[in-house]
Order: structure tokens, then C-alpha cells, then sequence
């Protein structure tokens, strides 16, 4: 397994509750995947440097996880296809890491 970063910016116009489904779906899938959440950090509302689809503003959302390659596929597929997302970035942080460590 390796440990991974995904940066999602969000939609401003997504209720919390959509937030929060989005978040949740995107979770699913990483554990269905054989993948382990080690932390989801939600860093709130933030203006934009430059228009992004014609917004100002987003909602910025950190995923730390640890899973497969396979997983990272999946998830970034997912992601694309997702209308409250119009953003994101995924980074691999540590080559070789057990979910223990964390």
C-alpha cells in the first residue's frame, strides 16, 4: 500500500449535506477498493487567486488515505464524473506505508 493525498475543491454552491455526500461517496470507494481513510480534513470556504469554471470561491477538502494504485484510478474516475467538483489534485506521499504507522 501506499499513503496518498487527494485536494478536492468543491463547488460553493453545495448545501453541507451535499458536501458531505460527496465526501462520504468518495470515502466508499476508497475502502471498497481495499483502501484505509486515515483522515479526511475539511478546510472550509476560501477565495479563489483566479476564476476556476467561472468561480471565485471554493470549499476546500484534504484526503489522506492508504490504498492501492488501483484505488487512486478508481477515485480520480469517480471524481471526473462528479458534478459538485470541479477541482482536484492527488499526490503520493510515502512509497511504502501500512496503515499501522498512521
Amino acid at each position: 500500500m501506499r499513503q496518498y493525498e487527494t485536494l478536492l475543491l468543491l463547488s460553493p454552491e453545495l448545501a453541507p449535506d451535499g458536501r458531505k455526500e460527496i465526501i462520504d461517496a468518495l470515502t466508499g470507494i476508497i475502502e471498497r477498493e481495499n483502501g484505509k481513510m486515515l483522515l479526511t480534513d475539511e478546510w472550509g470556504m476560501r477565495d479563489l487567486a483566479y476564476a476556476v469554471n467561472k468561480q471565485s470561491r471554493g470549499f476546500y477538502v484534504r484526503l489522506e488515505y492508504a490504498a492501492p494504485g488501483d484505488c487512486v484510478t478508481e477515485l480520480e474516475r469517480n471524481i471526473r464524473i462528479s458534478d459538485g467538483i470541479f477541482k482536484f489534485i492527488t499526490v503520493k506521499l510515502n512509497e511504502e506505508f501500512t496503515p499501522e504507522e498512521a
